[in-house]
């Protein structure tokens, strides 16, 4: 009788432990469902996050990649169409003086269909881009419009590194000079070495010089024109009354003046032609007496 209740007893242990076990894996189940669908929303906010905000992050990392040291020539060709070349160009000229720039060069043309005028300017760099939408503003028609970039930013950092171990040289051969060289051939040689680093070194900065130049100016070659009205060119001019007196006056003015020149120029024979004209006038006075 003991035995069965003991048995009994177990057949219940083991029945209770089988229910607990499986309550425990249904409980996990749920929990592991809970925390995918958690990560599913967190997901799916993120994303939603990302859409609204790509194009701003997009610019925000171009702008960190882009380094602050480059050396970027800038040049611009361009050609526009205006209403009046005089006035459009005044008003270049006025917004090119507000940012610092200035003209180079300027070339003016007029013909039978068109008037043309053609100027460079030199402006800062960072007003470069200002100044093409600026100018874009005024035109009535674009006709063309290159805008070109070199960098340069390897050469300069080159040259300025080879011109930095040049003078290093340089002040290593002064040395060799001031405490090394004792003879005249040791000193004319040291010094013949100094002139060259020495040219090298000129040459060099000359060439940053003029990068830095083209770096902090920017080139910009404008052609305007305007479209005049056909007029045939007639086959012969005629003056008027007032340009024939003008030149009648000049003319005459001219005879005067070559003629008092000529006798500057001829007053002995003036003077000597005076006095014999006295002197026989004055024998035939006598002899008629």
């Amino acid at each position: 009788m003991n035995a069965i209740v003991l048995k009994s007893k177990i057949k219940l242990i083991v029945i209770f432990s089988i229910w607990i076990s499986v309550m425990s894996c249904n409980h996990n189940a749920n929990y592991k469902e809970n925390v995918s669908l958690a990560t599913a929303d967190i997901k799916d906010d993120y994303e939603v996050v990302s859409d609204e905000a790509q194009t701003a992050l997009q610019s925000e990392v171009g702008i960190s990649q882009v380094p602050a040291d480059l050396k970027i020539i800038k040049s611009a060709n361009a050609r526009y169409k205006v209403e009046n070349v005089k006035t459009a160009t005044r008003k270049i000229k006025r917004i090119a003086q507000s940012y610092g720039a200035y003209i180079s060069d300027l070339r003016f043309e007029n013909n039978l269909y068109q008037k043309e005028n053609r100027f460079t300017i030199k402006i800062p760099q960072q007003y470069f881009d200002t100044m093409m939408d600026s100018i874009g503003f005024m035109v009535e028609f674009v006709e063309y419009e290159n805008i070109t970039t070199k960098d340069v930013t390897e050469e300069y950092i080159d040259i300025q590194t080879r011109l930095e171990t040049k003078k290093e040289v340089k002040a290593r051969y002064e040395m060799i000079l001031r405490k090394n060289a004792i003879t005249v051939e040791d000193i004319l040689t040291t010094e013949d070495k100094l002139r060259i680093i020495q040219e090298e070194i000129e040459s060099a900065q000359g060439r940053l010089k003029y990068l830095t130049n083209k770096v902090s100016y920017s080139t910009i070659q404008i052609d305007l024109y305007e479209t005049v009205a056909y007029k045939e060119e007639p086959e012969s001019y005629s003056k008027t009354f007032f340009a024939k007196g003008k030149e009648g006056l000049t003319y005459g003015w001219h005879i005067i003046e070559s003629l008092i020149l000529a006798l500057i120029y001829v007053w002995p024979l003036v003077i000597i032609g005076t006095v014999l004209f006295f002197v026989i006038r004055k024998k035939i006075r006598k002899r008629k007496a």
